[in-house]
């Protein structure tokens, strides 16, 4: 397989991407077309940084509050 890239900079397909964030190809499509997700051109092709799609996830998410008052 990948023997001498990290985990962290595999190159993820856009299907591949939509799969572990958990939504529709064509909706990290939209965002790499508007740039809200960082992407690697290779070619023709795009590709999502395993790394930039989990920094997405780390980046948004929303504490629970600790006072429910």
């Amino acid at each position: 397989m990948l023997s001498n890239v990290s985990v962290e900079s595999e190159l993820l397909t856009v299907p591949e991407a939509a799969a572990l964030l958990r939504l529709k190809p064509s909706t990290i499509r939209a965002w790499v077309c508007q740039r809200r997700i960082a992407f690697v051109k290779v070619g023709r092709l795009v590709r999502i940084r395993r790394c930039d799609a989990q920094a997405l996830i780390e980046g948004n998410i929303v504490t629970a509050r600790t006072n429910l008052e």
